[in-house]
């Protein structure tokens, strides 16, 4: 009784003191220990539960890591595991609804935090249906991974152990905070929670999430002398802003190798269930091997036949989802089939484009109309071009930052594309608008980049083969309402699937990108590479170039070319490429940015900082330019360091 006295009084002084702490404290092994007795006592709340009520707020919006497993490994699993909404999920990840995951992929999970019943811990609330021989300890440490604690479901539910049982629903706390009055002070708005997988080092965490070490530290409460962190337990990572997808990554070992949690405390039941676990795996290698040889002769069937007879009908084998990947694995469009489209009719195009009236007219032939019951408003693109190589790459991508074709119609001549509506129109437009209609802010240029960036990424990296967009300019960026952009018009993009030996002007080496040769240059002037201009080398380094370019519209607002000088076109990206290599950068950049961009203080070095990246990725050696992996990394520290006071 004297105990619980004194907790509640501790527990008292404490909320009194809200944001007198200034961190959590890490839980370190002792979290996976289902002993809820040695935990509460009357040292107070304990981080080996769940995280303690001490923020600012007693409730807040709060972000969550899981790694992706077998039966958890899509938008609609996992929104349904953690109780998270399926559009946010989709939206932070930058997927469609429709998404599923490689194994051990990160994905990050919206949660609403707030002080439990007991007012004692923050805890954001899912549910899970348990398994035959689940337990506390196998829910809080496979399925949640350390993202709940098996003592903390003891508290949360009614059953005893030993009476747990298939097709039972527990409730499940899972592990979040609000900052501290201090951290927010300091700039923090929301906290992370971050599972700590096998291999994990707190450092490079912190560098993913643009956070120092000494802050991660500090805010987990780990000692700078001795920063041991343990498998399956979890530290808060403190943001500025919302968690990128940029910032996540897929974990190179399999689910199984996670199987087991590293901990001093191993369950009762693993030594019996040792010699079941040898039998099954025996028994289940055995089958996939089976299984494997089975595959394997029916594709061997299905070529044949195609190859032997020109019927389209035959067999058709669709790809399956593999439990383990390799890292050349990864190399797979987000979406794992291509998507159908709709057949629309040309009396209903017609129609939701009032016969194509000037109202309705967007820009050349293009116009926007009203279709179905639920007049959605989308696009229409009117062409006598062959459009089938441009429907093919479409209806394979499937990724927030790139244009959504809807549908087809063919009439005649013509062929009609039907896209997803962007209400802003396209960059181009957007950055000639006047003062009033622009939004001048670098939050929102810098985010443009970024949704840009993250478009080209996962074309040059995570579609097989690999395309290259070869038509990237402002014009052909388009933003949504919420001045979100996504990458348009594929008409000229193509598979860069051939490797050519074309060597550097600089050295022998040659770059890993696949790349095609063309006898035919296409792009427009201001924004072609030089080696694509001089023996049309394809690679994804020729989008990296001309991205380079529309930074620099965002920077200063002008177009690609700003005139002439001595009868000759005047390229912006020449212009600044020489300011930025001569002297006194600072005064003669602060000539070429966007007067918007000037109302904050920091302007000259975020213009800098903007004006370096695009150098960068103007270089004339191809091999030289960052990926547009590095290039979303360089973009995400800005975009952070700009929520700092």
């Amino acid at each position: 009784m004297i105990q619980i006295i004194l907790f509640n009084l501790f527990l008292v002084l404490n909320l009194l003191n809200l944001g007198a702490n200034c961190q959590q404290n890490y839980s370190g092994s002792q979290s996976q220990r289902c002993d809820i007795n040695s935990h509460e006592s009357v040292t107070g709340p304990s981080p080996a539960i769940l995280y303690t009520c001490n923020g600012q707020k007693r409730f807040c919006q709060s972000y969550l890591i899981f790694k992706t497993q077998p039966f958890f490994d899509s938008i609609r699993t996992i929104s349904k595991l953690t109780l998270a909404s399926p559009e946010e999920l989709a939206r932070l990840n930058n997927v469609e609804k429709t998404k599923s995951f490689p194994l051990n992929k990160e994905v990050i999970v919206p949660v609403n935090c707030s002080c439990g019943a007991d007012q004692y811990y923050y805890q954001a609330n899912a549910t899970v249906i348990l398994n035959e021989n689940d337990t506390y300890s196998t829910i809080a440490n496979d399925v949640f991974q350390g993202l709940s604690a098996c003592t903390s479901l003891v508290r949360a539910n009614s059953h005893e152990e030993h009476a747990l049982q298939g097709g039972m629903e527990l409730k499940v706390p899972l592990r979040c905070a609000c900052p501290t009055r201090n951290q927010t002070r300091n700039g923090t708005k929301y906290l992370l929670t971050y599972p700590i997988s096998s291999g994990d080092d707190i450092e490079k965490i912190g560098e993913r999430f643009n956070v120092t070490l000494k802050n991660l530290l500090f805010a987990n409460g780990i000692s700078e002398h001795n920063p041991t962190i343990f498998f399956k337990t979890t530290i808060l990572i403190p943001l500025s802003t919302q968690p990128l997808s940029s910032q996540t990554t897929v974990h190179n070992k399999s689910y199984d190798d996670h199987k087991t949690p590293f901990s001093s405390f191993p369950s009762k039941e693993t030594k019996s269930k040792k010699k079941f676990y040898a039998i099954f795996g025996i028994t289940a290698g055995c089958s996939l091997l089976v299984l494997c040889v089975v595959i394997v002769a029916a594709v061997w069937v299905y070529k044949s036949k195609r190859s032997s007879s020109s019927s389209p009908k035959g067999l058709l084998l669709l790809p399956t989802r593999t439990t383990t990947m390799s890292p050349e694995d990864l190399r797979v469009e987000i979406a794992s089939f291509e998507r159908g489209l709709q057949r629309f009719g040309i009396e209903e195009i017609r129609k939701a484009t009032e016969n194509f009236s000037s109202e309705n007219q967007i820009v050349g032939s293009i116009y926007h109309g009203v279709f179905g019951k639920g007049h959605i408003t989308l696009a229409v693109k009117k062409t006598k071009r062959d459009v089938s190589r441009e429907v093919n790459i479409l209806k394979k991508l499937n990724h927030f930052n790139l244009i959504k074709l809807e549908g087809i119609c063919k009439n005649r001549e013509f062929s009609y594309l039907v896209f997803e509506y962007m209400e802003n129109g396209s960059l181009r437009e957007w950055l000639s608008k006047n003062d009033k209609e622009k939004d001048w802010s670098w939050n929102t240029r810098i985010q443009i980049a970024l949704d840009i960036a993250h478009g080209l990424n996962y074309l040059h990296s995570f579609t097989k083969p690999a395309y290259v967009h070869k038509n990237i300019k402002s014009s052909n960026i388009l933003l949504n309402r919420d001045k979100r952009a996504k990458i348009a018009n594929f008409g000229l993009a193509g598979p860069a699937t051939d490797q050519v030996n074309i060597p550097s002007r600089r050295s022998s080496s040659h770059s890993d990108f696949p790349r095609t040769t063309t006898a035919h240059v296409v792009g427009t002037r201001g924004y072609v590479a030089p080696e694509y201009l001089a023996n049309g080398i394809s690679t994804p380094k020729i989008d990296v170039y001309a991205f380079g370019v529309v930074v620099l519209e965002l920077l200063s607002g002008k177009n690609a070319l700003i005139g002439k000088e001595n009868g000759r076109q005047v390229l912006l990206s020449k212009t600044i490429v020489e300011i930025m290599e001569g002297d006194d950068e600072a005064n003669k950049l602060d000539m070429f940015i966007d007067h918007g961009l000037k109302e904050d203080h920091r302007y000259v070095e975020f213009a800098i900082r903007v004006a370096k990246l695009s150098v960068a990725c103007l270089n004339p050696e191809p091999e030289t330019r960052p990926t547009m992996g590095d290039v979303i990394s360089t973009l995400t520290k800005i975009q952070a360091d700009l929520h700092k006071n």
